[in-house]
């Protein structure tokens, strides 16, 4: 069984709802460092204020850029990954054009995917690749995921939570054995209790992201 520290560090403690107000940004990036999740999940705009909160923490920001639906621009992307670090990312999760690969230009997601990951490298935060696998055929996701391989983002990750689907433990298996050692897999979408998190994991996942950590923690304290 994988140890309380190293699950709750695998978690991605996530709120990336519309409405959210600065006292739930307070609330969300207290939790994650009292739980010792490995980041808050959050969108482009309070980015500044979770790292004024997270100032003395461990905890990572993390931005989510061209979310939920990936129909900005190649430009657009790179400039938000470029302010997001301005303001103090470690992170970003950024969402392909889906439209391009259903298309079948994988020269654009492969364009896309190197000037997001060297936006990323040169500000020196970790970037995860949202893949939205709800969307996609089996063909598509080995087709993106074997783009990360050689462009190397640091994961591949399976759904944004705003699709019409989430992660299943059969994406994490098909991602994690296209990419190998080579790119970490972040399985994310409906997970929702302890059970699903270790199956994840199990099958790949080495991040999770979800909105139920705290509940998943809870499960594994009550079952330990």
């Amino acid at each position: 069984m994988i140890e309380l520290k190293e699950l709750a560090n695998m978690v991605d403690h996530t709120l990336l709802r519309a409405d959210a107000t600065k006292e739930e940004f307070q609330r969300l990036c207290q939790e994650a460092d009292d739980y010792g999740f490995k980041m808050v999940a959050i969108n482009s705009y309070p980015v500044a204020i979770c790292r004024e909160f997270l100032k003395n923490s461990k905890v990572h920001v993390g931005a989510a850029i061209g979310f939920p639906l990936g129909q900005t621009t190649i430009e657009t992307k790179v400039f938000e990954v470029e302010d997001v670090i301005k303001n103090g990312a470690d992170e970003i999760d950024y969402v392909i054009n889906i439209g391009q690969l259903k298309d079948g230009n994988l020269a654009y997601i492969r364009e896309e995917m190197k000037a997001i990951v060297n936006a990323s490298r040169e500000g020196g935060i970790i970037s995860k690749v949202i893949l939205e696998n709800c969307y996609l055929t089996d063909d598509e996701k080995m087709a993106v995921c074997q783009i990360a391989k050689e462009v190397k983002p640091d994961f591949v990750k399976t759904s944004t939570g705003f699709g019409t689907g989430g992660a299943t433990i059969a994406d994490v298996q098909l991602m994690k054995k296209v990419v190998g050692n080579d790119v970490k897999v972040k399985a994310a979408g409906g997970i929702r209790d302890l059970n699903t998190a270790l199956k994840m994991i199990e099958a790949g996942a080495e991040r999770l992201g979800t909105s139920s950590g705290i509940k998943i923690i809870e499960e594994y304290q009550r079952e330990g």
